[in-house]
Order: structure tokens, then C-alpha cells, then sequence
């Protein structure tokens, strides 16, 4: 069993991206409409794994601190990992979500983190996990697809399931490649993570086996 880390109220929220950064702007807009306190945490730092993207424009525009952790200014990916922890490390995170960091943290991050670290998956876990959750599924031909936000373990999108959003399939979505409903699937999913955090962070949870229980 695993207990939850609720050792703040608000619970202090680390964000990682790597991208366009829409999940955590979807994060920053519940906290700042609802305020820290109701919503149940705060965003005290973002992280990314590369200079330059939107993401990090959306902290700093946001007043939150940011930090870069580049796999290519470190010797190994071990090294790497173990930046990467100390640099979350030093904002004292009760939860650490992934908002579409593209990046698989290593054995370090996760001994520190385990049962905390937050993941968003383009598909209803266990099915069609990997890099390509849209795409498999519209191969499958699934009349029913969705997202899952997830806990992150050492395996690939394999972590306990926290809650998951359904999305249905039209016969449409297979004539632009998923494109249409990739967009759909991202709706779904910023709404679903804004939620799962929001419980997570006001109520505790624990974690058994697979299942993960919130008050």
C-alpha cells in the first residue's frame, strides 16, 4: 500500500513539458480561476527537457519558476535522470505531473517520486499504450477510443490507472490519419487531468496494487 504524500495544503504541484505545454496551461488556468487553496494546489515550478518551447512561455507569463534539464548536457542518461531528480527535488513537490514530457525518467527519478509522478496517455489503458495511442487504435478499429491519466512505474504506460475519459470513433476519423480525433482525445484529456489532479491533491489517495483510491 502506498499512502498518499499529502504533506501541504495546497499541495505543491511540479510540472514537466516539452512541448506547446497545453495540459499545463489547462493546470494554470484551474488554479488561477478556482485559487491554490479551492482547487487544492499550487504550480511552484515547471520543468522541461529542451530551451525555447511555448510551455515555458506559459510559466514565465504565469510568474512560475522554470527550469531546463537537457539530456544532451550530461554524460549518460543516468546522469541525466539524476538531474533531472535533484532539480524537481529542490521544489519540494507533493505530485509531479507530466504534461506531455516526452522524455522516460530512470530508476532515480522514480525511487524518489514513485506513486507521485502523474501521466496523461492518448488511449484507455491497458490497451494500445506506447508512443502511438491514436494511431493503434484507429488500426484496431475501435469504435470507442479515450485517455487515461495514469501513475508513471518503470514500465511503459503501465502505472496504476488514477481515471480515464471515453471518446467515441466515427468513420471519419480514419480518412485525416487520427488527426480530428487526437484533437478530440486532447479536450477530453486536459479536462480529465485538471480533475484528477484537483481530487488528488484535496483528498489524499493510496495506492493498492492497481487500484488507486480517493476519498
Amino acid at each position: 500500500m502506498a499512502p498518499a504524500p499529502k504533506e501541504t495544503s495546497p499541495a505543491r504541484l511540479v510540472v514537466l513539458v516539452s512541448g506547446s505545454g497545453t495540459n499545463l496551461q489547462a493546470l494554470l488556468d484551474a488554479v488561477a480561476e478556482r485559487g491554490a487553496d479551492a482547487y487544492g494546489a499550487e504550480i511552484v515550478a515547471v520543468g522541461a527537457d529542451r530551451d525555447s518551447i511555448t510551455g515555458l512561455e506559459r510559466a514565465e507569463r504565469a510568474g512560475v519558476p522554470t527550469f531546463v534539464c537537457r539530456l544532451r548536457d550530461h554524460s549518460t542518461r543516468a546522469e541525466w535522470d539524476r538531474a533531472l531528480t535533484e532539480a524537481v527535488a529542490a521544489h519540494r513537490p507533493d505530485l509531479v505531473v507530466s504534461a506531455g514530457f516526452m522524455k522516460i525518467v530512470g530508476p532515480e527519478f522514480l525511487a524518489r517520486f514513485g506513486g507521485r509522478f502523474i501521466n496523461t496517455h492518448p488511449a484507455l489503458l491497458p490497451s494500445f499504450p506506447g508512443a502511438h495511442g491514436v494511431r493503434d487504435a484507429l488500426a484496431h478499429g475501435v469504435k470507442v477510443t479515450g485517455c487515461t491519466v495514469h501513475f508513471v512505474d518503470d514500465g511503459v504506460d503501465t502505472g496504476p490507472i488514477i481515471a480515464q475519459g471515453v471518446v467515441e470513433v466515427g468513420e471519419a476519423d480514419h480518412e485525416d490519419g487520427g488527426a480530428a480525433l487526437h484533437e478530440r482525445i486532447k479536450q477530453v484529456e486536459r479536462r480529465l487531468l485538471v480533475d484528477a489532479v484537483g481530487r488528488l491533491a484535496r483528498g489524499g489517495y493510496r495506492i493498492e496494487g492497481r487500484r488507486v483510491h480517493i476519498p
